[in-house]
């Protein structure tokens, strides 16, 4: 009998991407899209196909989720607002990306036979935070905490925690990473100024991401691979700099970063990135990875591109730079509108006015040759992992109520459970964290996805963390050391 899988998002990036590939499989697909002219003309070749049910209809809605998620045996969310339209509209991603996370969760479990629906989240590497050197080594685990003024790492913190401490039998989080295609050319816009020059990212390209959604319904997908949170990458080779993939990206239009930006314009921290301990855990479970050499893609996604882009590279830089300045000073959003009119977002994404006017050239402002291999030392000393407070080598399941309260203390908190339950998946225990609020939670969202109190926001935890939450110390200590 063939699967039915509800998949969210599908007129996106990553959705669509996805759609295609589980076409290709022996199963029945339901889409929700908006009902907008670009989804219908999107989605007309797919109206009348057999394998496919597209409901009209929104996130927001109950009655439209629930019509998506009745019969499915999987649902794929990929669905909500991202950027950039989560730049101009936080407040509005927030209200949309928590709804559509309340209404599947309740969906679900309205439904009967829930513990058979396998659900599956997709996460962001947004919801590590700033992770500039020398802590730009991550893996699952470590803190949850959204970079200032970023609503949309707020939006799936909250999210992925509505499904990790669901009670759903099967659940899953996929935080994906930067995504590489064809369209990323178009995608030049104020909030790239916000990138900080010598931030990392380990990219995914879209071809990966596509399969990785088809790959996790899979019969031959282990019961273990359940309940658990995962870093989407496309491997090691796609380890890169924002520098070089500046350079790489604007090859292929005959540009050079150095000579239509200025240096600047770019924010030296607060945003989000960072190369991954643990992206091919996904990978072994999975096996999505085309695993194409990064010249090769970005060759390939070079001669993607419509004809008249290679123009681009006849146009003299001078004429170019005044159109890149203007994105930078767009008001709001631009980093450049910051300065003189908002010292918090100067404090925020330069560090403070001195530190902005102390950039000077490019030569100061590029990454020194940083390592891609988590196995060998960085320049400036050892890989740094964060501490988890806990044997991460154990199962969760195993850990003695001693340990538990350990990594509580290590979070500056307690665990008030009493033991009893420790061995069930999902079950909620109580906590208390460093300012006494108390909460329920799982230990797979407290331990495994390293979540924490909801009622410390997770884009103030600079504000409001103390030495006593070592946990989270160690991330703002170690900006600190920049």
């Amino acid at each position: 009998m063939s699967k039915t899988i509800f998949l969210t998002g599908a007129t996106g990036n990553m959705g669509w991407a996805g759609f295609q590939e589980l076409l290709k499989s022996d199963c029945h697909i339901k889409i929700l899209a908006r009902p907008s002219s670009k989804n219908k003309i999107l989605l007309e070749d797919y109206i009348h196909d057999d394998r496919v049910t597209v409901i009209w209809g929104d996130l927001t809605c109950y009655e439209d989720v629930a019509a998506g998620v009745s019969g499915a045996d999987y649902v794929l969310h990929v669905g909500g607002m991202v950027s950039p339209a989560a730049d101009y509209f936080p407040e509005k991603t927030l209200e949309v990306n928590v709804a559509a996370a309340e209404n599947i969760v309740r969906a679900v479990s309205a439904r009967p036979d829930s513990a058979c629906v396998k659900v599956v989240y997709i996460g962001s590497v947004a919801q590590y935070g700033d992770r500039m050197s020398p802590i730009h080594w991550g893996r699952c685990g470590d803190p949850v905490m959204a970079s200032r003024y970023d609503r949309y790492s707020v939006s799936k913190c909250l999210a992925e925690r509505i499904f990790a401490d669901s009670g759903l039998r099967y659940w899953v989080s996929l935080r994906q990473s930067g995504i590489l295609y064809p369209g990323i050319f178009r995608q030049i816009n104020p909030v790239a100024f916000h990138v900080p020059v010598k931030g990392v990212l380990e990219w995914a390209t879209i071809e990966d991401s596509g399969r990785l959604l088809a790959r996790v319904c899979d019969d031959s997908v282990p019961e273990e691979f359940w309940n658990r949170f995962y870093n989407i990458s496309s491997g090691e080779q796609y380890r890169l700099t924002n520098y070089e993939f500046e350079k790489r990206l604007l090859a292929p239009l005959g540009l050079d970063p150095e000579k239509i930006f200025e240096p600047e314009w770019f924010a030296l921290k607060n945003f989000h990135g960072m190369w991954y301990t643990d992206s091919d855990i996904l990978e072994e479970y999975l096996h999505f990875r085309e695993n194409v050499p990064v010249d090769e893609y970005f060759a390939r996604l070079g001669s993607a591109l419509p004809w008249y882009y290679s123009l681009a590279g006849f146009v003299p830089s001078f004429l170019i730079k005044p159109f890149m300045k203007r994105l930078a000073s767009e008001k709001g959003l631009g980093t450049l509108s910051w300065i003189g009119t908002d010292d918090a977002k100067v404090e925020a994404y330069y560090g403070s006015m001195e530190a902005y006017e102390s950039i000077g050239s490019w030569e100061h402002l590029k990454p020194g040759k940083m390592e891609i291999s988590a196995s060998v030392a960085m320049p400036a000393g050892e890989l740094i992992e964060l501490n988890h407070g806990y044997d991460t080598t154990e199962s969760i399941y195993d850990l003695s109520l001693q340990e538990i309260r350990d990594a509580a203390s290590f979070r500056g908190g307690r665990f008030l459970g009493d033991g009893k339950d420790l061995g069930k998946k999902g079950f909620l225990f109580e906590w208390e964290c460093e300012h006494g609020h108390r909460f329920r939670s799982s230990l797979e969202y407290v331990l495994l996805g390293g979540g924490w109190c909801p009622d410390c926001k997770v884009d103030e935890q600079y504000l409001n963390v103390s030495p006593k939450n070592r946990f989270t110390s160690q991330v703002l200590e170690k900006r600190c050391l920049e």
